[in-house]
């Protein structure tokens, strides 16, 4: 880890609180954690130092929601995002911070321009329940994820989409996040994206993801879905153009 000034600090502090909110309360949060993390750290470096405080809100999120989840659409998932996950790490090797980061932002405004005119569908005739839809996206989770931890727009946009209510989508998130997160550890830990000094800034900062947990569990019970949705989708767009710029 490298030295930092009171300034950073704060920002950091912040970036975790948006984590844990993100987990229990909008999701969309968790992207705008994603861009304050890289403003301080490297983008690769910041992924390492991320995945074991994500991991904290996970278990936080699959703790508060976890009777919520809709398995199947989590079964069918995770074989493509292990997939995007494998591709991902490959792509690590080789690509530099500021190619990567343009990659995913490019990535979440299809996700978001696929969505907005899904919404013009009758919801039984979603592009989220179609099978070549699912697959398409659990790769491009997999592959954001592994290479940005940013896969949370991604999955909010196709959860949204597939019509999940409030507690639907936040179920179905915490499983699918506590799941892929622990899935890429090993890879992160090959990488060398995993530190031994960056797990002790994850102990350091996990009291921070744990007030945000706290924070979104008490907000969530009074935003409606309409709101929640453009709320995520606001936060996803602003990312997507922070990536790209």
């Amino acid at each position: 880890m490298p030295s930092l000034d009171a300034a950073q600090w704060v920002i950091l502090l912040a970036a975790l609180f948006l984590v844990g909110f993100s987990k229990t309360g909008v999701s969309g949060t968790g992207t705008v954690a994603i861009a304050l993390f890289a403003l301080v750290l490297p983008t690769k470096e910041s992924t390492g130092t991320l995945l074991p405080l994500l991991l904290v809100g996970d278990v936080v999120a699959v703790a508060s929601y976890r009777r919520h989840a809709e398995w199947p659409r989590l079964v069918r998932l995770f074989p493509w995002v292990a997939l995007g996950v494998v591709a991902g790490a490959v792509v690590v090797r080789w690509v530099d911070d500021g190619q990567m980061r343009r990659l995913i932002g490019a990535i979440l405004l299809v996700i978001i321009a696929v969505h907005l005119w899904n919404r013009r569908r009758e919801p039984e005739d979603s592009l989220a329940h179609r099978r070549p839809v699912a697959a398409l996206a659990g790769v491009f989770a997999g592959f954001a994820t592994m290479t940005a931890n940013a896969a949370g727009p991604i999955m909010a946009v196709y959860f949204l989409a597939a019509g999940l209510p409030i507690l639907g989508f936040l179920g179905t998130s915490a499983w699918f996040f506590l799941t892929i997160n622990a899935f890429k550890v090993p890879f992160s830990v090959a990488l060398g994206l995993i530190t031994p000094a960056g797990l002790v800034f994850a102990a350091l900062g996990a009291p921070a993801v744990l007030a945000g947990a706290a924070t979104g569990r008490v907000v969530i019970g009074h935003i409606d879905r309409t709101l929640f949705e453009r709320i995520t989708l606001g936060l996803t767009l602003l990312a997507a153009v922070r990536l790209l710029l």
